[in-house]
């Protein structure tokens, strides 16, 4: 069995979704199944709707009917008949969503954000496969959240293996084209839970890890892998063969092509990851696999943007060692910061993070009870892998480095 992940950005029109199935007639779908995301950019639209809700309840019906004038409009150039099914099927969903936020009683950001975000998966999976069924690929649309099951951490739950692994094998048929959603689990008590920010990725690699997958392609608007982001640096190179140690270390640093939690399941299998272009679907693209290095090996190049740089230091001058650096990770925890880099002296201790969940003020409150706190907001993180003394002179030049980090295989340097 193969599995197929198309993200966003392949279905966020109708040419979009009539791409899908030139693609699956051309490359075949036989015993495959597709996870697909949200169309286009109605992740960020869901985001502004849970905003509304608690901040500008006034907006909250305005933020609601863009998305679904954004939906409607691709469902009317896909199906010319205004008394189709997935008219009411989506209507439906649409209506749910409202439902929710009327009665919802929970005071909770993160458990409100996953039951209204988990929309645009359903929502678009029920267009595509209507699509394609009436064009003559038949599938079988799959509620995702009755198979992948969650513990109950809104917004980046934790997978329970064993009930999804059961779950996916009773109830998948391998014969069958299966269509799903991809980002999205429960919990046990059956309210919507989310995987992290692209997880659709990581929900293909679950489904190939349970159904012992032939293979996992991802169909993405870039020809592969690349050494680096082609929005932000020139002269790119596709990463033909990746191992999968390589390519867990380039996602864990923030490369953004593959999702962090993807890969180590694939590896446990030795499942082959593809990566190809939904824009041009024959040409090779880029396989993490079992190979002994990356081909061709050149300098990987890891951008992070709008980072916060933390320096502390001893208020009494007194070392910073392991009991200092312990209340330091435990507030980091605490206020679910996503560390990047981290570098120590004996009196002073620099931290680079992501600020994911807003809870900055929060963490500062905490840290300052022990520390003096030092903040630059909105520094640069920039990894590179097998850096060679050019690489590192390209990021350098012109920039002011705070921290630089230099290790065997790895250099990471935070620039303001």
């Amino acid at each position: 069995m193969q599995i197929f992940k198309f993200g966003g950005a392949s279905v966020k029109d109708a040419a979009g979704v009539r791409n899908v199935a030139k693609i699956l007639e051309n490359v075949g779908y036989a015993n495959t199944l597709i996870v697909i995301s949200a169309m286009g950019k109605t992740t960020n639209a869901l985001e502004v709707v849970v905003n509304s809700y608690f901040k500008e309840q006034e907006k909250l019906a305005e933020s609601i009917q863009v998305i679904k004038d954004f939906h409607y409009h691709i469902i009317r150039e896909l199906f010319t008949d205004e008394n189709h099914p997935v008219y009411w099927k989506v209507d439906g969903l649409f209506a749910e969503l409202t439902s929710f936020l009327e009665r919802n009683k929970s005071p909770k950001h993160s458990f409100v954000y996953d039951q209204v975000i988990g929309f645009g998966e359903l929502i678009s999976t029920t267009i595509i496969s209507q699509f394609l069924n009436d064009n003559g690929i038949k599938n079988t649309w799959i509620d995702v959240r009755n198979l992948v099951k969650t513990d109950s951490n809104y917004r980046d739950a934790s997978i329970d293996w064993e009930e999804t692994q059961s779950n996916i094998r009773t109830h998948i048929n391998k014969s069958l084209l299966n269509i799903t959603q991809g980002f999205l689990g429960s919990d046990a008590n059956f309210f919507t839970t989310t995987l992290g920010r692209e997880g659709s990725d990581y929900t293909a690699a679950i489904f190939a890890y349970c159904l012992d997958a032939e293979s996992v392609t991802i169909w993405k608007d870039v020809p592969g892998v690349l050494n680096a982001d082609p929005r932000y640096f020139e002269h790119t190179e596709l990463l033909h063969k990746i191992p999968y140690k390589e390519a867990i270390e380039l996602a864990f640093y923030g490369a953004s092509v593959i999702h962090p939690k993807t890969l180590q399941p694939l590896q446990q299998k030795e499942i082959p990851l593809y990566v190809r272009s939904f824009v041009n679907p024959t040409a090779e693209g880029s396989a993490v696999c079992n190979v002994p290095e990356l081909e061709p090996k050149v300098p990987c190049f890891i951008l992070k943007k709008d980072q916060i740089l933390l320096s502390l230091s001893s208020r009494d001058f007194s070392f910073i060692v392991e009991e200092g650096i312990s209340y330091i990770f435990k507030s980091l925890h605490k206020a679910q910061m996503k560390v990047s880099v981290i570098q120590n002296s004996a009196i002073s201790f620099s931290v680079c993070v992501d600020n994911k969940f807003d809870t900055l003020a929060e963490l500062l409150e905490k840290l300052e009870e022990r520390f003096k706190v030092s903040v630059t907001e909105k520094v640069t993180l920039y990894t590179i892998r097998h850096a060679t003394q050019t690489a590192i002179q390209a990021v350098e030049t012109g920039k002011t480095v705070l921290l630089k980090q230099v290790a065997a295989d790895t250099v990471q340097i935070v620039v303001a």
